[in-house]
């Protein structure tokens, strides 16, 4: 029988398989844009640490082992910012990220009053981009970074409800 995939509140002591795991996820992204100094590849473990005492952390775990993450935070006006939504390239493509999107919000809603919910990944990202679609996200701004990055924020309303599957 196999292990199923459980979804709740990172803690501290998850930060260094987090951190691993984001290192592991951030390298198709920045083979992507050809720049491997990207934030997600060269944050200290401190940082990490910061992120998980101030704002809302899932971890996806599958047995002990941390597989996926997302990050959030609520600022004042109620916007909840999504940030650093991760899956283990071996459990991608099965509708984690989906799960873990739909566990943030609700979480995010319920429990810090979202209004609405932003985010943002890179341009060439299509499959990030698809996934944000699928769930009820629209572009609301393009940031170019660079030559070789532009950034997409895409944002909804919270009252847009969790995304449901078809059957």
């Amino acid at each position: 029988m196999g292990m199923s995939v459980t979804i709740s509140a990172a803690t501290e002591k998850d930060a260094e398989q987090i951190l691993k795991l984001q290192f592991l996820c951030y390298q198709s992204e920045a083979e992507l844009y050809g720049d491997y100094s990207i934030e997600p590849l060269t944050q200290p473990l401190d940082s990490l640490k910061a992120e998980l005492a101030e704002g809302t952390v899932l971890a996806a775990r599958l047995g002990d082992e941390v597989v996926a993450s997302v990050r959030a935070r609520v600022d004042s006006d109620g916007t909840a910012r999504i940030d650093k939504l991760i899956v283990h390239p071996r459990m991608q493509r099965h509708g984690l990220g989906g799960r873990l999107l739909d566990a943030i919000e609700s979480r995010l809603a319920s429990d810090a009053g979202a209004k609405s919910f932003q985010l943002f990944t890179g341009h060439r990202n299509e499959h990030n981009l698809r996934l944000y679609r699928k769930h009820g996200y629209e572009p609301v701004a393009t940031e170019r970074v660079d030559e070789r990055l532009s950034l997409v924020t895409l944002a909804k309303d919270a009252s847009a409800g969790a995304y449901v599957a078809s059957a």
